[in-house]
């Protein structure tokens, strides 16, 4: 399987604009107080609606930007916001990295922590969530060496720190427990959904989602094939990169599973 270039696709996928940067990286901090001024308020229907989105603007989008460097943003400021930005939801955005980098480039092989739910039954791949950040962070720490090391360790400091201050309110208690068990269907909706294991190539190892309200309803982050093929891709520019492989796709009889027209 050879796939287009990306320079015949367009470079232009690679480039996001200085609104589109600052929104993204901004979406998470303020969901976050969204939850806290919502709940405060006994507002908790929108403190949930908060949540969730926190829990989507953080992994599935801006910090998976992060994590692939798509922002081109100076390495110290990228690294940081990593950091900050999932440890706003209790996870670690170097072992995150790590994992994430690693499926990349060995799914579907033993040694891939993030891709193991694709082998699991679903209801096992939920289970798996449970376990899955602390695993992801075991894992990390493990392989880490140098400076790595030492921004996953001061990743779990600031983790604890951050969920003792939680634990000092009941607001802050209700945080901690609602966005930790957000994070426990990771491994379901990135791993268990989107992957077909026993594919024989990367084209057949990863599902095509396409439909018009599944994109709306998931923000347009439904494009996972686009993203292995092409992961220095921003998630902004998903939607036209789909676009533009769709007739490669068509030439390749690959079959997209559609949700909801």
């Amino acid at each position: 399987m050879k796939k287009p270039s990306l320079e015949s696709l367009g470079l232009d996928l690679l480039e996001t604009t200085p609104g589109e940067r600052w929104r993204c990286l901004l979406l998470p901090f303020a969901t976050c107080a969204g939850f806290f001024a919502a709940a405060r308020e006994g507002w908790w229907w929108l403190a949930l609606i908060c949540a969730a989105l926190q829990s989507f603007f953080t992994y599935a989008s801006v910090s998976h930007d992060l994590v692939h460097r798509t922002l081109k943003l100076p390495a110290w400021l990228n690294e940081s916001l990593l950091s900050l930005i999932e440890g706003l939801s209790f996870r670690s955005g170097h072992a995150f990295r790590a994992s994430h980098l690693n499926h990349h480039q060995k799914f579907p092989h033993d040694d891939d922590l993030e891709g193991a739910a694709a082998k699991m039954s679903w209801w096992r791949a939920l289970l798996d969530g449970v376990t899955a950040q602390a695993r992801m962070w075991c894992w990390a720490l493990r392989r880490a060496k140098g400076a790595g090391r030492w921004w996953l360790l001061g990743e779990a400091a600031g983790i604890a720190l951050w969920a003792g201050w939680c634990c000092t309110s009941p607001v802050g208690i209700a945080y901690l427990a609602i966005t930790v068990a957000g994070s426990w269907v990771y491994p379901f909706m990135t791993s268990f959904m989107p992957h077909i294991a026993g594919g024989e190539d990367p084209l057949h190892q990863t599902r095509l989602f396409r439909g018009k309200v599944v994109a709306w309803l998931s923000l347009e982050h439904l494009y996972h094939l686009e993203h292995h093929l092409y992961p220095q891709v921003p998630h902004q520019r998903w939607p036209e990169l789909a676009r533009r492989l769709d007739p490669f796709f068509a030439e390749q009889r690959i079959q997209p599973v559609i949700l909801w027209r």
